[in-house]
This record gives C-alpha cells, sequence and structure tokens, in this order.
C-alpha cells in the first residue's frame, strides 16, 4: 500500500489489490464447491452428507477466520500510520489465538457433534457421512485458521498476489485429493462424501505451510521476521485482537449462520429438496466471492488511510468500492439467471434436483443485488475498525427480520421451502439500507473531527 493523490489513481490500486483477492477467495471456495459437486457425483446421500455438514461447519469456520482477520484492519492501520515495528508482535500473538481456538473448537466437536447431528433427524446414511465429514475438516482446522491469519497480514500489506499464488498452488491438488478419497483411486479407499473432508483438510495443510516458508524467506515479509524471536504470548495482546475480531466474528457468524439455520429447516424436506437447496445455495456463493473480496480490499485500503489520517482518500476509496459491488452484483445476477440450466446439469443428473435447483436459482439473482451493495459497506467499516454496531445491524437484519420472515412465507404462503429464500432477501435487503445510513455517519463523524 502507499498514498495515492488522485480518484484515477485510487482506483488503479485498488484494483491491482482486488484482482488477486478475488482469485483467492474464488479458489478457497472452489474448494468447497470441489466438495459439493464431486459429492453429488458420489450419490443422493453423499451430496446430502456433505451440505448438513457444510451448513454446521461454515458458521463456526467463518465466525471464527472473523476473528482472525482482524489482524488486517490492525496491520493496514499500523502500515498507513508507519509503525512498521509494531506490526510482527501483533502477527505473533495472532498465530497464538489461532492455535488457542482450533484446541477449544475441536474439544467442542467431541462434545456436541453427535447430539447436534442426531437432532436433525436425518437418514442414517447421511447422518453418518455429515459427521465423519466434519470430523476430517476438523484435523485440518489449526492449519486452516493459521494460514488465513497469515494470508491476512499479506494482504494488509498489499501483497496479494502472494495469497493468490498459494491458492492456486493448493487448488488443484484439492481437486486432486478429492478424486482419490472420494471414488478411491491410486489405491486409496472409497470414501464417498467424507473423503470430501480428508481432502480439505491435506488441502489446508499444504497452503499453511507454503505461506510459513513465504512469510520466513521471501522479501518484503522476511524483515518482519514473523517466525523468529518468538515471545510469550499475551492476554492483554489477545484483547486488542478479540476487540476488534470478535464483532467481526459474530457479525460473519450471524450471516452465515442465517444460511446454515435454513439448510437445517430445509432438511425435513425430502433428500432431493435438500441436495438442490445445497447446490444452488454452494453455486450462488461463488458469485458471494465478488463484493466479499470488494469488501476485504477495501478494509486494507480504508484502513490504510484511516492510519495516515487521510480521511478524504478513506471516503474515496468507499464509494469505490460500493459503486464497484453494485456494478459486479447486477452483472453476477443475470449471469445465475440465464445460464441455471447448465449450472443445475453440473451438479446432478437426478431430474427432480436439477428442476428444484433451477428454482432456488431464481431467487438467489435477488441475493446478488443485497450482497453486492451491503458486503463492501461492511469492508470499509472494518477498514475504520467500525465493528461494533455493523454487528447489532447483522443480528437485526438476518435473526430478527430474515428468518422470522422466511419462517412465515415457508409456513403460510405456497412458496414452501422457496419462502426460507425470499427471508433471507428481506434481511439482506434491510441490513444493507442500514449499513449505508452508518457509513455516511461514519464520514460525518471524522469529518467533523478534522475540522475541530
Amino acid at each position: 500500500m502507499y498514498p495515492t493523490h488522485s480518484i484515477s489513481d485510487k482506483f488503479k490500486l485498488f484494483i491491482r489489490i482486488l484482482i488477486p483477492i478475488l482469485i483467492t477467495q474464488v479458489g478457497i471456495y472452489f474448494m468447497n464447491v470441489f466438495d459439493t459437486v464431486m459429492a453429488g457425483q458420489a450419490s443422493a446421500e453423499d451430496l446430502a452428507g456433505v451440505a448438513v455438514g457444510s451448513s454446521l461447519w461454515v458458521p463456526i469456520l467463518t465466525g471464527t477466520n472473523g476473528i482472525l482477520i482482524a489482524i488486517s484492519p490492525i496491520t493496514a492501520q499500523l502500515l498507513g500510520a508507519d509503525q512498521k515495528d509494531m506490526i510482527p508482535y501483533k502477527v505473533k500473538q495472532g498465530l497464538y489465538l489461532a492455535a488457542g481456538m482450533s484446541l477449544v473448537i475441536f474439544v467442542a466437536g467431541l462434545v456436541f457433534l453427535d447430539p447436534a447431528l442426531q437432532l436433525l433427524s436425518l437418514e442414517s446414511e447421511v447422518q453418518h457421512i455429515a459427521k465423519y465429514y466434519l470430523v476430517a475438516l476438523g484435523c485440518g482446522m489449526i492449519f486452516l485458521f493459521s494460514f488465513n491469519l497469515l494470508r491476512s497480514f499479506i494482504d494488509a500489506l498489499g501483497q496479494t498476489k502472494i495469497s493468490m499464488f498459494i491458492i492456486l498452488l493448493a487448488l488443484p491438488l484439492n481437486a486432486l485429493f478429492n478424486y482419490m478419497f472420494i471414488f478411491g483411486k491410486f489405491g486409496v479407499p472409497e470414501m464417498g462424501g467424507i473423503g470430501a473432508g480428508i481432502a480439505s483438510a491435506l488441502s489446508y495443510m499444504i497452503s499453511s505451510i507454503v505461506a510459513v516458508v513465504i512469510i520466513h524467506r521471501v522479501l518484503p515479509f522476511r524483515r518482519y521476521q514473523i517466525f523468529t524471536g518468538w515471545i510469550k504470548p499475551s492476554l492483554t495482546a489477545w484483547k486488542e485482537l478479540l476487540k476488534i475480531g470478535v464483532p467481526i466474528g459474530f457479525t460473519i457468524f450471524f450471516e452465515t449462520s442465517i444460511f446454515a439455520a435454513v439448510t437445517l429447516m430445509i432438511s425435513r424436506y425430502d433428500t432431493y429438496t435438500v441436495a438442490a437447496h445445497q447446490a444452488a445455495m454452494n453455486y450462488a456463493t461463488i458469485f458471494y466471492m465478488l463484493p466479499l473480496a470488494i469488501a476485504m480490499a477495501l478494509t486494507i485500503a480504508v484502513g490504510f488511510e484511516v492510519g495516515g489520517r487521510r480521511m478524504n482518500d478513506a471516503k474515496q476509496y468507499s464509494l469505490i468500492g460500493i459503486s464497484s459491488g453494485l456494478t459486479v452484483a447486477l452483472i453476477s445476477g443475470a449471469f445465475i439467471f440465464f445460464l441455471r440450466e447448465e449450472v443445475a446439469l453440473l451438479y446432478s443428473d437426478h431430474p427432480e434436483v436439477i428442476s428444484l435447483m433451477q428454482q432456488f436459482l431464481i431467487f438467489a439473482v435477488f441475493f446478488q443485488i443485497s450482497d453486492g451493495f451491503g458486503t463492501p459497506i461492511q469492508g470499509a467499516l472494518r477498514g475504520y475498525k467500525d465493528v461494533n454496531v455493523t454487528l447489532v445491524i447483522a443480528f437485526i437484519s438476518f435473526w430478527v427480520i430474515g428468518l422470522p420472515s422466511g419462517v412465515a412465507m415457508s409456513t403460510w404462503t405456497s412458496l414452501d421451502a422457496f419462502g426460507y429464500w425470499v427471508g433471507l432477501i428481506v434481511g439482506l435487503a434491510v441490513g444493507a439500507m442500514i449499513l449505508i445510513g452508518r457509513l455516511f455517519y461514519m464520514f460525518r463523524r471524522y469529518d467533523l473531527k478534522q475540522q475541530i
């Protein structure tokens, strides 16, 4: 990152940061797509098992990673304020925190996984696949959390191409591991959906190891000496990370858990509806990577400018990101709508799953518009380290408005399972409108501070 002096320069720098983040996010998510698509080719039961397992895993994963990505605005603001000597300490403490949270979640999984799955009243085969898919993922959890923290550090320095390189290396390996463990190739036993979890865990491990090697040996990361001169864990340092990270984590948790809750509620329908819903959500989330990448780039750019007390520049980056998010949302929505039949055929060869998935994808178009507007705003607010109000907005829009609306429409209208998707759209739209008001409040607040 470096200061810019015109809108044109800002846009060019923003795009240069954004594109590698986008490729990285799409690559990470394609690992999940590979799990779902390849499990679906094994059987409908494998697809449903991976779907339920993912619904339980994703809120925990994204919520925890939300805590760890606090290192991104912290590093960006320190970099913008030219306080680089403080960055290594923050990153090292973040790695300790990542390891600690991995241990806590793993132990919690040992205690609560079986009871949680038994509450869902799943078919026995689907429950078995979901359980051991999650067990396999859990074995790679410490590598995943460590990688995501290191990746946030790398990206905050503006070196987003490095993260892209690591994921582009891991992605084909993930596909290969899926092929081996799901279908039993190259002398490996056939494991179906459970094999998808093993493949992802191995991919997490490789990504983490590569990130460590690069940070330890390659400039400019080597200058920070992240893996030399180790220090003791500090609860005070953890407190600072958690103060920013916990609201981010819970915001992301409220958003992702609402989708998980909907999937679990839809699990009371037949296996074909569950499979079609998850496949449609899986595909639509690929396009969510666009506004998510914009949000991550905004956190870096806005955080850098706020750290350097260049508030007008931070505002300009925010507006560039929001307009970009809305534009790509409209384009991706059109793409989903016009290619929904072809996409459904990629996920399943069962006529009922194909038909239902196409209907779900029509509703997914409206997700894109709300996400394309609201998600970049969240990224800009994180650049300001304004995270507590965003947490409240997320809770209200999803759990107070979105989910009850979905339950009502699925119960008392002819929409049936599709009613849950309509509820999600309502929640996303309301949240986006409140967030834009909050961002403009932050603009005015910092304008007044500069005038004093």
